[in-house]
């Protein structure tokens, strides 16, 4: 029975991981026609924010997922979920400035320099220190995404700025949202669900007075095409999707697991973007890509290792504490600390 129902569950996160990385690739490649048609990268985040508001709710009250266990104060609104509704919009928008503006393959190279962000950003939020075997792990990635932007056939300022830009905006999301599930207990998709819906009311306004006058002043509206809207709104679709997958693979594996699999999933955007679009590329660049990736799966593997040195030496008792050591039986109790709490003295 044990077998039969972890045999499931590899197969279950198998199917996940396929279906994610055919949702992410057909988004990126969508996303990339549709904006070179349609160059309004606020526009197509307004609506894949619209496809997150509208879809989410039904689907989670008919999934039954959980709300938060509390309500959440205004107060913390405030100093939390309103930063990270303005982080989500950035982070879309630069990254669809990003795709715009440069291959995909390229833009997800560059975003491979997420961990540097999260290692810095950390140091000086959360004031976390790092292992040496993290700090070295960053080299090549560093190293790859310099080489494949001096190698870029198609290189953009604005394109690398806005991949950098978005980058380190995701980063800052994931180091918030964390403190946001620990504090209010809410679950993972909806705060999804919050955040989208937050950062749409929240810039409507501005897409308004920005995106809707450009594309009336120029008579755009006009001259949208069936195709342009069907893009449009098969992109928002994707998006969602590739979210809620996204979501899903992290509740049901571990953080090391999902690392690795979000990293195979960006080398499977790369061969899957560079097949399809076809841009223009060299025996070097690939090298640098390459090398980036492949410093992603040392990072991950280097916090996996220092996570696990952290629990382990907090189950440890300090030398302080142990100032009476006697055998009972057949295992050792410290000072009232059992093997029933934490069973490292078992013989």
């Amino acid at each position: 029975m044990v077998e039969r129902k972890d045999s499931r569950e590899i197969v279950t996160i198998l199917i996940l991981c396929i279906m994610w990385y055919i949702v992410s690739s057909s988004n990126n490649v969508v996303g990339k026609l549709l904006l070179s048609e349609f160059p309004y990268p606020m526009t197509v985040t307004m609506v894949q924010l619209t496809s997150i508001t509208t879809l989410s709710g039904p689907f989670f009250n008919m999934w039954g997922v959980r709300k938060s266990k509390s309500d959440i104060s205004w107060g913390y609104y405030l100093r939390l979920i309103v930063p990270l509704a303005l982080g989500k919009f950035l982070a879309n928008v630069f990254s669809h400035v990003s795709i715009w503006k440069v291959p995909v393959s390229y833009a997800h190279t560059v975003k491979a320099t997420m961990p540097l962000f999260t290692v810095f950003l950390s140091r000086i939020i959360l004031r976390e220190k790092q292992t040496c075997k993290v700090y070295l792990s960053l080299v090549p990635i560093v190293g790859g995404v310099a080489i494949a932007t001096l190698t870029e056939l198609s290189f953009n300022v604005i394109g690398l700025v806005s991949a950098l830009a978005s980058t380190m905006a995701f980063s800052l999301q994931n180091i918030y949202s964390k403190k946001v599930l620990c504090d209010t207990g809410i679950h993972h998709l909806r705060l999804l669900f919050i955040l989208g819906r937050l950062a749409l009311f929240l810039f409507l306004p501005v897409w308004l007075a920005y995106d809707l006058r450009t594309l009336i002043s120029e008579s755009v509206t006009h001259s949208i095409s069936s195709k342009v809207i069907g893009l449009l709104i098969l992109d928002g679709v994707l998006n969602w999707l590739q979210n809620i997958i996204a979501f899903s693979v992290m509740s049901i594996v571990t953080p090391l697991t999902y690392a690795v699999a979000n990293a195979s999933k960006r080398i499977f955007v790369i061969a899957v973007t560079l097949f399809i679009l076809g841009n223009p590329v060299t025996g070097l660049n690939i090298f640098g890509m390459t090398l980036a990736i492949i410093g992603v799966f040392c990072y991950n593997k280097a916090k996996y290792d220092q996570r696990q040195a952290a629990k382990k030496e907090s189950l440890l008792p300090s030398y302080s504490n142990v100032l009476d050591v006697k055998k009972n039986g057949s295992a050792f109790h410290v000072n009232g600390w059992t093997p029933q709490t934490h069973r490292l003295f078992a013989v």
